[in-house]
């Protein structure tokens, strides 16, 4: 009997540790579906894939940076947990998945914004496409 106690507790762990962050990444994928649309299939899949991958990465480390700056959000995201009843651990999870769902979604834009700008220049050959991308440069920095 105690080796179906550790297989639980091992996987419940396991969906602790990575359930969060695709679940954080699904979560923001979800936000922004709203505000910009996937007009392919394809583009939706490498959106997803890269939120959800974005999320993942760096998602723990805004999670430490906030730990690290503001270390008595955590306290208190761990008293109310306990207030409530749970387990005090929990209440990392209270903080960590709304910054690791936030760190998904540049991605999302950014993966979008190259695949439109890509799709307009189809028909192009690669030295084309690099010539329109430094007028993007340049028109940006005289902007500035």
């Amino acid at each position: 009997m105690p080796a179906i106690e550790t297989t639980s507790a091992a996987g419940g762990a396991l969906i602790k540790i990575f359930g969060v962050p695709v679940l954080a990444g699904a979560a923001a994928t979800a936000l922004v579906f709203l505000f910009m649309w996937p007009r392919t299939l394809r583009e939706a899949f490498l959106r997803l894939t890269s939120t959800i991958a974005t999320s993942g990465i760096f998602g723990p480390f805004a999670v430490m940076a906030l730990h690290s700056w503001w270390p008595s959000l955590f306290d208190s995201a761990k008293s109310v947990v306990a207030l409530s009843g749970g387990n005090p651990s929990m209440g990392v999870l209270f903080i960590a998945s709304p910054v690791m769902v936030l760190t998904g979604l540049p991605a999302w834009w950014l993966i979008g914004g190259a695949i439109r700008w890509l799709d307009r220049r189809r028909d192009k050959d690669i030295g084309e496409i690099v010539h329109d991308a430094a007028e993007v440069v340049r028109d940006a920095r005289s902007a500035l």
